[in-house]
């Protein structure tokens, strides 16, 4: 059985994240591993009735009040499970692209992450965790979230 030394887990702040962190904590202690918790902010623009960004000014959102916020939420979060042992980071970018590089940087042995295990329509949007565990270098754990 593969030992892990370095456990991403990457959660997008939903009541479904408590699960993919105690997840990954659990494995965290069990392995004696470095865990850390990543949340990537996206800011996606609203658009038009064309599908054309919005821009005034009054859209804008400023970049470092939408990290700031996701840190705060992020640490929220691991203070109400008691995870004291992760690191936590915020990266501002796009998911599933954000989620691979910080793999690589960290030079994770295991990313944790939540599934919901999508059908029909769904699927064919596009799945975060279906594109980390085809493209990621290391072993992928989706934890079933269960839609409610």
């Amino acid at each position: 059985m593969t030992e892990y030394h370095s456990i991403l887990a990457a959660v997008d702040l939903s009541p479904a994240a408590e699960a993919v962190c105690q997840r990954a904590a659990e494995l965290s202690a069990r392995y004696g591993a470095q865990l850390t918790v990543l949340y990537v902010a996206e800011y996606i623009p609203p658009l038009d009735i064309a599908y054309e960004p919005i821009t005034p000014s009054e859209w804008m959102v400023d970049e470092d009040v939408l990290v700031k916020r996701a840190t705060e939420s992020l640490q929220a979060l691991m203070e109400k499970l008691a995870i004291t042992h992760a690191t936590q980071l915020v990266r501002l970018g796009v998911p599933k692209q954000m989620i691979l590089d910080t793999a690589k940087e960290q030079q994770v042995d295991l990313i944790v992450l939540g599934s919901h295990g999508r059908h029909g329509i769904g699927r064919l949007l596009g799945s975060t965790a279906d594109n980390i565990l085809h493209h990621a270098e290391c072993d992928v754990l989706a934890v079933r979230i269960k839609d409610e």
